[in-house]
């Protein structure tokens, strides 16, 4: 079982994310479970949500506390011990950034897909609903879900003008991700 968790500010789409991928999961034939945590429900607040992946039905709902992959949003975070509080060795890290840092920023990191996900969300959508882009960098950086599941996903949560542009934001955040490997 793949075990990730997804940190942000309210606001930038974590919990999305968690239910987005989810469902490109499902339409993989994976199974899925995503839920969040909340401290104050106010954009700009910290959230984290948590996503379980596996080939087998997940019925465990607790809190991540070790996971294999971390989807880092806000930048800042990566400077709040918390963030890498029980990661499992040899983990992945997808970090909007716009600049790959030279050195993992924790020991037990061995790859990174670094996106700068707020300038692709700012871009194409005009305000920093980056937790596309992030789907999008998180499919090609680690290959546990096919770019077009997560694109068909999209579907049932949005419609219009915002499907077209959430997709765009998927399909750059996939191509421009810069992956590396320590």
């Amino acid at each position: 079982m793949q075990e990730l968790r997804i940190h942000g500010r309210g606001g930038q789409g974590a919990v999305l994310a968690g239910e987005i991928l989810v469902s490109a999961l499902v339409q993989d034939g994976k199974s899925g479970a995503s839920f969040p945590m909340f401290g104050f429900e106010r954009r700009g607040a910290p959230v984290t949500a948590f996503v379980r992946l596996d080939d087998s039905p997940i019925r465990e709902r607790s809190q991540i506390y070790h996971p294999n992959c971390l989807i880092v949003m806000d930048p800042v975070q990566i400077a709040w011990p918390q963030t890498f509080a029980g990661l499992k060795s040899n983990a992945t890290l997808i970090l909007n950034n716009p600049d790959p840092p030279s050195d993992p920023p924790h020991p037990n990191i061995v790859k990174a897909g670094i996106i700068d996900a707020t300038q692709i969300a700012l871009q194409e959508i005009g305000k920093a609903a980056l937790n596309t882009a992030m789907l999008g960098a998180f499919a090609a950086t680690t290959g546990l879900v096919r770019i077009e599941a997560v694109l068909s996903a999209l579907d049932m949560y949005f419609q219009g003008r915002a499907l077209e542009q959430n997709k765009r934001c998927i399909e750059r955040g996939y191509a421009e991700v810069k992956v590396a490997e320590w």
